[in-house]
């Protein structure tokens, strides 16, 4: 079961043959028994519940998820539908400030704001698999710099480089630039991910590496598509029968 606020999932995990009320809470060890007594009340034909606030947990294990809003069941089936559907609901209610894990650098810039947009333009933090896209980054710089360089880097929520890339990769010159100057990047792409969520790294820095700012993790945002894909790359297979 997943939910967020006053879902009433507490009430419903009570009636399991097995149930745990949030296992993303529990400690590894814990955790690992807890799954393997439940493997073997559901071999024997028991009824297992389980709660948790991280939804990738139960995509792994369950047969089926329920999506609980306020006491009341929003959907349940195949997991994978489900936590898309949930993930699109959540992410779109999300502000979209920045909450980076981590800043440094030397002061000669401010990264001001780093969005992800939509095919419309639109600043999101839900994309659709497959759809264009777009990361915006604005940087105001505090000192001169003959020569910045402004990058990003995609990563999965467990921290996988998906793609990473940058003005000078780019043949993009952005200097000079004086004291008080503001530059906005626009790095667009075709969103090629799997379904599941992501994070965005900015970085202004000179050519020789050093660093004006640099924000680890500065947004997150949130990939959807109408079928579920494992992975990270969407290749779009074709299969024929030969």
């Amino acid at each position: 079961m997943i939910g967020h606020g006053e879902s009433g999932i507490a009430e419903v995990v009570r009636e399991g043959t097995h149930s745990c009320q949030n296992l993303s809470a529990l400690e590894l060890p814990e955790r690992l028994r807890w799954l393997a007594e439940a493997e073997r009340v559901r071999r024997a034909g028991g009824v297992v519940l389980a709660a948790s606030a991280d939804p990738e947990l139960l995509r792994n294990f369950a047969d089926e998820i329920w999506w609980f809003d306020e006491g009341k069941l929003v959907q349940r089936g195949d997991p994978q539908e489900v936590i898309a559907a949930y993930l699109k609901s959540v992410y779109l209610g999300l502000g979209r400030g920045l909450e980076p894990s981590l800043r440094r650098g030397d002061g000669r810039a401010v990264i001001e704001a780093v969005e992800v947009l939509d095919a419309e333009g639109k600043a999101t933090a839900l994309l659709q698999s497959g759809g264009a896209a777009a990361i915006r980054v604005v940087v105001k710089y505090a000192a001169a710099v003959e020569d910045p360089v402004v990058g990003i880097l995609i990563r999965t929520r467990i921290g996988f480089e998906v793609y990473g890339t940058n003005t000078e990769l780019e043949k993009l010159k952005l200097g000079p630039v004086a004291a008080g100057e503001t530059r906005i990047v626009i790095f667009r792409f075709d969103c090629q991910l799997c379904p599941q969520s992501y994070t965005v790294t900015a970085a202004s820095h000179d050519p020789d590496g050093v660093w004006h700012e640099w924000m680890e993790d500065a947004i997150s945002f949130a990939v959807a598509d109408t079928r579920y894909t494992a992975g990270v790359a969407n290749l779009k297979a074709r299969v024929e029968l030969c």
